[in-house]
C-alpha cells in the first residue's frame, strides 16, 4: 500500500503498525478532524477463501455494540472491491504482554489492570458479548496507562448458544483457555471469559503463566485438574482470588460480582473506567425500568434487522444470489412460526420441522428441483425481551429457486411482522 495515500477521500494512511495473517494495521489520520486513528485493513478475498466471512462480521458487530473505557473503540467501517477498512481507536502504550515480559508486576499496578478488565468483560457480559480469547496479547495500554481490550474475532453473542443454553466452539487460546471449553460439552460463556481472567491476574502477579507444559496434552490434563501453584509473594487476599477464578468446576467458580466484593479487588474502580452508560444509569433518580425501546438503542439493532446488513462488505455473488436473510421481529416466536407454517401450507410443497423449544423451523421440499430438494432453516435467537432475531438460509437444493421463494412468497408474508428501523417497536 502506497505510503500516504487517500482512503475514500477521508482518511491519509502512513507507516504500518503491524500485522497478521488476514489483516495490517496502519497509523492514519482523519484529514477532516486531524485525529489519528489506527487502520485495520482485511483483504475481502482471503477471508472468503478461509471461511472467516462471519467472524469478521461478528467482530464488527460486537464492537459497534461495545463502547467502553476500557474497550478499543470501532470509529467506522468502509469497504472497497477488494478490502475492508476498519478505523479504529489509536492505543498507543503497545500490549500488556510486553509489559509482562520484562517481569512481574507491583500488586498494585496488576490490581488496576484487573479492575479496568473486569469493568470491560463486565459491561460486554451485560451486552450478551463474550469475548472467548482474552489473554495479554488482546490487552492495549492507552499514554495514560489505562488497559483497553480488543481482537473481537472469536467473541460471541448470547444468541450463538445452543438450546442448553450454551456455547459449543471450541475456540482461544491453549494457555488461557478453560477446562470446559477443551471438554467440549458445551460452555458458559461468562464463566470460560472469568477463567481467562484468572490466569490473566495469575501472570500479572507471578511473571509467567500458571500452567506450563511443552506437551499441549499434559498442559490441559493440568488445567483439567485446576492443577497450578502460587508463588510466595502472593499475598493471601490475592491468592484466595485466583484460586476462586481457576476453579475448573464452572459452576462453582466466582462471578463477576463475587469478584467485585472480594476484599483484593475492593478499592474504589477510578471514575474514567466506568463506561458513560453506567455513569448515567447510576444517575438516574427515578427508580422505574427504562423502557424496552432504550433496550434496544442501546443493542443499537447491529445486524439484526435489514436496516444494518453487513452483507455487502462481502459482495462477491450478486445481491440476488444471496443464500441467507436476517430479520429482527417483536412478535413472539410463536408467531413467527405459524408465519412459517401458513407459507409452507399455502405453497403445499413442504413440510415443517420445528424444535420443541421454538428455536429453530426446518421447510423441507417435496419435489426435487434443479439440484434436489429444497430445504429452509429458520433459526430464532431472543436478543432482548419481546425482540428477536430471525436468520433465514437455504440449507439444501438451488439457490435461484431459494431466492424465488424467498422474494415471492416468503418476504411477503413476513412483511407486517418485520422489524425495521423507522418503525418503533412496542
Amino acid at each position: 500500500m502506497a505510503e500516504k495515500s487517500v482512503l475514500h477521500g477521508k482518511y491519509e494512511l502512513g507507516r504500518m503498525l503491524g500485522h497478521g495473517t488476514f489483516a495490517k494495521v496502519y497509523h492514519a489520520r482523519n484529514l477532516h478532524t486531524g485525529k489519528s486513528v489506527a487502520m485495520k485493513v482485511v483483504g475481502k478475498e482471503k477471508v472468503i477463501k478461509v471461511g472467516m466471512t462471519e467472524q469478521v462480521k461478528r467482530e464488527i458487530s460486537v464492537m459497534k455494540m461495545v463502547k467502553h473505557p476500557n474497550i478499543v473503540e470501532l470509529h467506522e467501517v468502509m469497504a472497497s472491491k477488494s478490502k475492508i477498512y476498519f478505523a479504529m481507536e489509536l492505543v498507543r502504550g503497545g500490549e500488556l504482554f510486553s509489559k509482562i515480559a520484562k517481569g512481574r508486576l507491583r500488586e498494585d499496578l496488576a490490581k488496576q489492570y484487573f479492575q479496568q478488565l473486569i469493568s470491560a468483560v463486565d459491561f460486554c457480559h451485560s451486552r450478551g458479548v463474550y469475548h472467548r480469547d482474552l489473554k495479554p496479547e488482546n490487552l492495549l495500554l492507552d499514554d495514560g496507562g489505562n488497559l483497553k481490550v480488543t481482537d473481537f474475532g472469536l467473541s460471541a453473542f448470547s444468541g450463538h448458544q445452543r438450546q442448553d443454553g450454551l456455547l459449543h466452539t471450541t475456540c482461544g487460546t491453549p494457555a488461557y483457555v478453560a477446562p470446559e471449553v477443551i471438554g467440549k460439552k458445551g460452555y458458559d460463556g461468562a464463566k470460560a471469559d472469568l477463567w481467562s481472567c484468572g490466569v490473566i491476574l495469575y501472570v500479572l502477579l507471578a511473571g509467567f503463566l500458571p500452567f506450563q507444559e511443552d506437551n499441549i496434552v499434559a498442559m490441559y490434563r493440568k488445567i483439567y485438574r485446576g492443577d497450578f501453584k502460587c508463588p510466595p509473594w502472593f499475598s493471601p487476599e490475592s491468592r484466595r482470588l485466583v484460586t476462586k477464578l481457576l476453579d475448573p468446576n464452572p459452576s462453582s467458580r466466582i462471578s463477576i460480582s463475587k469478584i467485585m466484593e472480594s476484599s483484593w479487588f475492593k478499592t474504589t474502580i477510578p471514575k474514567s473506567v466506568r463506561s458513560k452508560e453506567e455513569e448515567e444509569e447510576s444517575n438516574l433518580e427515578d427508580g422505574g425500568k427504562k423502557k424496552e425501546t432504550e433496550t434496544l438503542n442501546a443493542f443499537h439493532i447491529i445486524s439484526l434487522s435489514e436496516g444494518f446488513d453487513l452483507s455487502p462488505l462481502f459482495e462477491v455473488k450478486k445481491r440476488e444470489e444471496k443464500e441467507e436473510m436476517r430479520f429482527a421481529t417483536t412478535q413472539p416466536a410463536s408467531s413467527v412460526i405459524s408465519r412459517l407454517e401458513e407459507v409452507a401450507a399455502k405453497t403445499g410443497k413442504f413440510c415443517v420441522k420445528k424444535s420443541g423449544d421454538m428455536t429453530s423451523v426446518m421447510l423441507q421440499g417435496q419435489e426435487s428441483g434443479r439440484k434436489g430438494k429444497l430445504g429452509i432453516e429458520a433459526e430464532i435467537f431472543a436478543v432482548a425481551p419481546s425482540f428477536l432475531m430471525v436468520e433465514v438460509k437455504k440449507s439444501s437444493g438451488d439457490t435461484l429457486e431459494y431466492n424465488q421463494f424467498c422474494s415471492q412468497q416468503l418476504r411477503p408474508a413476513l412483511k407486517d411482522i418485520v422489524w425495521t428501523n423507522s418503525s418503533t417497536p412496542v
